[in-house]
């Protein structure tokens, strides 16, 4: 297995990251633990000795089970993460008591990783604020947890206003092919390079909207790497990143643990060819958009309250990716009255755009279109 030596922290994880947050589960929803723990010992057979569980995964239930699943292994051979649900924390004592859940669902001595789950710019704030992020450091002197850092979900500028605060032993980003300029992105991934902070990455394969692609896609990829998955080169082309750490992906069957392991037991980074072959699927991908909005917010606020750019997202994704699941999903979390039909067609939005959109036109197509999922 592929490691990455990180001299600065004294660690050696695996290349390739197992995220336990989407183990396969039975009927009500609850792990399947004898097909999760087949899935685990086999990763950790092939070299897999890095670990990333959270507080939320699995309705609560991720942290328990991996405190159970690696009591089987050496505890010096691997290295576990879990984070602090930040979203939940609005004082100290929300941090020290759900901390607390967590050190007694993994029992174990210490975590190597620790981060403050899911941060933008206001949830950093706060967290300071709370003296949160101070008390943090305290548990680390003491030994508890080995490394500090956090995980992003936000714009650039707030995350370079996060990663130049303080020191940080590690942070963690979302980074594929498709969100090169999406959140911290490429930009924010040339400043963890620029301060020497490890990077972990996550949605490599952008929540597996990149594991099946149209025949287009394939066919750039194809006559390179014969039998190669679409996913292996959505993953290799983040683990060739110099800078990345760890790759993290959210294997649900045994065959994407095997096919996984095939990627990163004999890692290869991409080749000038193959990296210009994935540049020309990412523009076979964005061919496929409905329309042009960039999410800039110039339209917004609507007066009627509709949530402009985040349903073209939605609908723009879809068209892309063809995952109605996740479509579906996005659709249902969009409030009632952020939705289309709130539209009054006063056309203050199409005045405002940079991109000269039909907005009016365009959001009644997406609500029908949306509907239908």
């Amino acid at each position: 297995m592929e490691t990455r030596v990180q001299e600065t922290l004294g660690v050696e994880p695996s290349l390739l990251g197992f995220g336990c947050m989407r183990f396969p589960t039975l009927e009500g929803g609850a792990i399947d633990e004898e097909q999760a723990l087949a899935m685990l010992d086999r990763a950790w057979e092939g070299g897999v000795n890095y670990f990333d569980t959270a507080y939320f995964y699995h309705n609560g239930k991720s942290e328990e089970f991996m405190g159970r699943a690696l009591a089987r292994y050496p505890r010096e051979r691997y290295y576990l993460t879990s984070k602090l649900p930040t979203t939940l924390i609005h004082s100290l004592d929300d941090a020290k008591r759900i901390y607390a859940e967590q050190r007694a669902r993994l029992q174990t001595e210490y975590l190597d990783f620790y981060l403050l789950h899911n941060l933008n710019g206001a949830r950093w704030r706060e967290m300071v604020a709370a003296g949160v992020v101070d008390w943090c450091l305290e548990r680390q002197a003491a030994g508890e947890f080995r490394h500090f850092g956090f995980s992003f979900h936000g714009s650039y500028e707030e995350f370079h206003e996060i990663l130049t605060a303080r020191r940080w032993d590690c942070c963690q980003i979302q980074l594929n092919y498709m969100d090169t300029e999406t959140q911290a992105g490429l930009k924010g991934y040339r400043l963890t390079e620029e301060l020497g902070v490890p990077l972990i990455i996550m949605e490599p394969v952008k929540g597996g909207a990149l594991a099946s692609p149209p025949p287009e896609v394939m066919d750039l990829f194809a006559p390179l790497r014969p039998g190669a998955s679409a996913s292996s080169w959505a993953l290799r082309w983040a683990a060739s990143l110099p800078n990345v750490m760890t790759v993290l992906s959210g294997m649900s069957t045994m065959v994407q643990v095997e096919d996984n392991l095939a990627t990163f037991q004999h890692f290869q980074p991409l080749s000038g060819t193959e990296r210009a072959a994935v540049d020309r699927a990412a523009e076979c991908f964005r061919q496929k958009v409905r329309n042009g909005c960039t999410g800039c917010q110039y339209c917004m606020p609507c007066p009627a309250g509709v949530d402009i750019p985040g349903l073209f997202q939605v609908w723009n994704e879809y068209a892309m990716f063809q995952n109605r699941d996740r479509a579906r999903a996005k659709w249902k979390d969009l409030d009632e009255e952020e939705r289309p039909h709130r539209c009054v067609s006063c056309g203050a939005c199409e005045e405002k755009c940079p991109q000269s959109l039909p907005i009016r036109a365009d959001l009644l197509r997406a609500g029908e279109e949306l509907e239908r999922l």
